[in-house]
């Protein structure tokens, strides 16, 4: 989850620091105070567009600064926008492309307000959208090995059919790679060996010179310390037989004794047996730097050089297959293809039921929220061409919408508006567990052209969401606000002829009068503050029941715990 956020010289923010909390956080506050802005901030963070237009007059740099708690780790990320319209994006200290940024964004945040930063708009999303509804993890698993498997036959099975000329180029090229491997012939660990060795050869001197030191210290010196240990053992025996305290010191003589000899015999013999000879540290090196060329070409580490000399090896072995042989390959893939096809056939299926489900499901969801009349289409088609299948299975999956009545349905991208996708991806969050738990969801727009009723369903699905999810959530709507489990309230200042944004979090006394505002307006009176009481009261996040779930929800988690 997104615990603080850090913002600094970003359009009209000055300066704002802000931590949030799990469950439902909603911002308040006058159109223009800095909302927006605030969720552009989020938006920089898993890498978003960013535009010299964002940073704050006067100013060279805008950076926003931000640490998740993750199930693993805490993350650090920050972004900085120069007023060049450079960007420089960092996770934990560490310099990421913006690219990147995006792709670790995914997995944490899902950004729904603003059209390029939601995922449902692209149809490659929407299979993964079916198969969390559905629960086909299991499924989908076993079609992605199936997948590996076939892949695997077939470039096999294409190696053994090359043409002649082809072959033979194939052939003397992996010959030539086999060759130079076997030239060298490591052995596997072999370079970790030779490492120590040089070490031991580099530092023959001192080897010799310590272990000749320590060896008439302990044996072989005027002083040394075995003769000594005579003494020593006679006394403790001596103190042993007037109290007992010291006979365990005696019971171990025997094993430190023998320890202390064999040491000396070792250290007698190491500087004889120690071949010093610059020869062998020459050989050793040249050793080295042979299988480091391996490594470089064929590596990076000399577990890859093996893999790479038996993958040669059985290349080789394809390359030059027989009829009997390559009859062999053609049954394999035959049976890897048929294996596939019948996990991706049945995953089709599973996924034609369940898509008939969801449509009708989100349709009542959408309902529900403002949408009456919507009609929802997933259609589940089947690729025709082998090469269009994936490690998914053999569909492509894409949501058409008609959001009102008597309209013909079209793709989901093509025709919702930025409030309407909002509300997609909260019904369809309601229904399904479409993130991991903790993840962090962020709604502008969501209360976009809605009051009343719809605004209360709205506002009871995010608190529901939040008992999953960590939900940050832009409103005007009273009956939205106040369902916050924390609520902050952000407000533009003049100081010195310029603009700033400020936020706070809200007591329950703010959260009040903020209530009473949104109902009223600025003629906030008594019985305005208590209608804004009474709201809090029936609507808190201590009061989330089972309404923040609708009928659909429930029964599309009975079909889950049945899969």
């Amino acid at each position: 989850m997104l615990r603080f956020l850090g913002v600094r010289h970003l359009a009209v923010i000055e300066h704002l620091e802000v931590e949030f909390t799990p469950g439902l956080n909603l911002l308040t506050g006058e159109t223009g105070a800095g909302k927006s802005v605030l969720m552009e901030a989020v938006s920089l963070l898993v890498g978003g567009r960013a535009s010299a237009d964002l940073v704050r007059t006067g100013q060279d740099l805008a950076a926003v600064q931000a640490i998740f708690d993750l199930p693993t780790a805490e993350v650090v990320v920050r972004r900085e926008v120069a007023a060049q319209g450079r960007s420089r994006a960092f996770i934990d200290d560490q310099l990421v492309t913006s690219a990147a940024l995006r792709d670790w964004g995914r997995t944490v945040v899902d950004l729904h307000g603003q059209h390029e930063h939601q995922r449902l708009l692209d149809p490659a999303s929407h299979l993964d959208v079916l198969d969390a509804y559905a629960g086909h993890e299991a499924l989908v698993t076993r079609t992605g090995e199936a997948h590996a498997a076939w892949k695997a036959a077939v470039g096999r099975l294409d190696r053994a059919r090359l043409g002649g000329r082809e072959k033979q180029a194939r052939i003397e090229i992996a010959t030539f790679h086999l060759d130079e491997i076997d030239a060298v012939a490591p052995h596997p660990d072999e370079d970790a060996r030779l490492e120590a060795e040089r070490v031991v050869l580099a530092n023959a001197d001192r080897l010799t010179r310590l272990s000749n030191e320590a060896y008439a210290a302990l044996y072989d010196g005027d002083d040394a310390v075995l003769a000594g240990l005579a003494t020593v053992w006679r006394r403790v025996a001596d103190l042993a037989d007037l109290d007992a305290r010291f006979r365990p010191y005696v019971e171990q003589r025997d094993i430190v004794k023998p320890m202390l000899e064999d040491l000396a015999h070792v250290l007698r013999s190491y500087a004889a047996d120690l071949d010093a000879s610059p020869d062998r540290l020459q050989a050793v090196e040249d050793r080295l730097a042979a299988l480091e060329r391996l490594m470089r070409k064929h590596g990076p580490t000399l577990a890859d050089v093996l893999a790479r000399r038996d993958a040669l090896r059985a290349e080789l072995d394809e390359l030059g297959a027989g009829e009997d042989q390559l009859a062999r390959l053609e049954a394999d893939e035959t049976r890897a293809r048929q294996a596939f096809l019948d996990d991706a056939t049945s995953l089709s299926q599973a996924r034609r039921r369940a898509a008939a489900a969801l449509g009708k499901a989100l349709a009542h969801e959408l309902s529900a929220l403002a949408m009456p009349g919507c009609q929802v289409d997933l259609r589940v088609r089947q690729a025709p061409d082998a090469a269009q299948w994936t490690a998914s299975g053999i569909d492509d999956v894409e949501f058409y919408l008609s959001p009102n009545p008597g309209e013909d349905l079209r793709p989901l991208a093509r025709i919702a508006s930025g409030g309407e996708l909002s509300r997609v991806m909260l019904a369809l969050h309601t229904l399904a567990a479409t993130g991991t738990e903790g993840h962090t969801l962020v709604f502008d727009e969501v209360d976009a052209g809605i009051g009343g009723v719809a605004a209360d369903a709205v506002g009871a699905r995010l608190q529901a969401l939040a008992q999953r999810y960590q939900v940050l959530c832009i409103t005007h709507l009273p009956q939205i606000a106040a369902r916050a489990g924390a609520h902050f309230h952000i407000a533009k200042k003049v100081r010195s002829g310029r603009t700033s944004s400020t936020l706070i979090r809200l007591d329950e006394a703010g959260r009040e009068r903020e209530i009473a505002r949104m109902i009223a307006g600025a003629d906030v009176t008594p019985q305005v503050l208590a209608s804004a009481r009474e709201l809090l009261a029936g609507r808190g996040e201590s009061k989330a029941t089972a309404k923040g779930e609708s009928a659909a929800g429930a029964k599309a988690k009975g079909r889950k715990r049945g899969t």
